[in-house]
């Protein structure tokens, strides 16, 4: 299993996959593949979800928090504004 593992984490970090779908073909959740990415547990990792309208998406999150922020970005958009 931890062989596997290894090699589910390389698949998705040498950047020819997403972690969708490595975890898709290793079995497991994408949540599992990326807690073994970041070497965390689900403990360690807090989610938050605020309501942006879609007409205040560009000002609001997507240059101060997307664009701005692009050589921080674990997973980037398939798109632009």
């Amino acid at each position: 299993m931890g062989q596997q593992r290894y090699k589910a984490v390389i698949a998705v970090l040498s950047g020819g996959r997403t972690v969708t779908e490595v975890a898709r073909e290793g079995d497991v959740s994408r949540q599992t593949l990326q807690m073994n990415i970041l070497n965390y547990g689900e403990e360690s990792v807090s989610v938050a979800i605020e309501e942006v309208s879609s007409k205040s998406w560009a000002e609001k999150v997507y240059k101060p928090k997307i664009l701005d922020n692009s050589d921080k970005l674990y997973k980037k958009p398939g798109y632009t504004m």
